[in-house]
């Protein structure tokens, strides 16, 4: 299975439109649409109408989105060069705008390349506690996301006090998607901002909603499981900004996301 189907994500008679059909299994338990896959079904929309892999795509989130309904996904290819198609998305449901997307896609032979971030030094994820849904339910995207905590606090350990360097690193796969070497499957499970900024502040809640979300792909090798390694840059104002670097089991970065979120003292995260 990959993202598109795990997503649910269908094409229409018309080659720049897709459905996304909203489900529980895409949404959180508030419910609506969980961000990461707003997202990863954009970026699969382009790459399959423009026939080529995401550089980069950063979605702005506008509304709330809500099972049962249907996202429709219009993919405009404004500019195809001869490496880059600069791309975007408008997501909506009936006449509600729900996300703008804008995107980059294509692929150079260009060979020169080097990585200067590091990865966190943790246990393999067998060896890691089980982070379960905070409300098991099996109707929502956490019931299909398997989580164990590499270097964060289990939900009965946040306690109010805040993490020094505002650094948690957790491993994820989607148990039904075994390989997650694809941009709209680091779209899904890049969506971790908003869990750092809890375990960064001690708070439950945290951030729980979404403004915006980037993500830049670097490499894509085959992994089962990926390692989110969550640095919180800062807390102002009701807002909270982050990011995530995504690394293989086999140590490669494959990709980083970026978010800004509103942060609350507690309660269930909306996008």
């Amino acid at each position: 299975m990959d993202a598109r189907k795990w997503l649910g994500l269908e094409p229409t008679h018309n080659p720049t439109r897709w459905v996304l059909p909203i489900t529980s299994g895409i949404s959180t338990g508030a419910p609506f649409l969980f961000g990461g896959c707003a997202l990863g079904a954009a970026i699969a929309a382009m790459e399959h109408t423009g026939q080529r892999p995401v550089i980069w795509a950063t979605a702005q989130y506008l509304s709330y989105a809500r099972p049962p309904s249907i996202l429709d996904i219009d993919v405009t290819l404004a500019v195809t060069g001869k490496h880059v198609t600069q791309a975007r998305v408008v997501g909506h449901v009936a006449d509600a705008e729900i996300l703008t997307v804008n995107a980059a896609l294509g692929v150079r032979g260009d060979q020169v390349e080097g990585v200067w971030v590091t990865r966190p030094d943790v246990p393999r994820p067998d060896d890691c506690p089980v982070r379960p849904p905070r409300v098991p339910t099996g109707e929502s995207i956490h019931d299909r996301i398997d989580v164990r905590l590499a270097r964060a606090r289990a939900w009965e350990d946040v306690d109010g006090h805040p993490v020094p360097g505002g650094r948690s690193s957790v491993w994820a796969r989607m148990p039904d998607l075994l390989d997650l070497s694809s941009g709209a499957s680091l779209a899904i499970l890049g969506d971790y901002v908003p869990f750092g900024i809890g375990q960064a502040l001690g708070l439950a809640g945290g951030g729980n909603s979404s403004l915006d979300n980037t993500l830049r792909v670097y490499r894509l090798v085959p992994t089962e499981w990926v390692l989110l390694d969550i640095r919180i840059d800062a807390v102002a104002h009701g807002f909270g900004h982050g990011v995530v670097h995504i690394w293989a089991e086999d140590g490669t970065l494959l990709a980083t996301a970026s978010q800004s979120t509103i942060v609350r003292a507690g309660g269930e995260r909306r996008v």
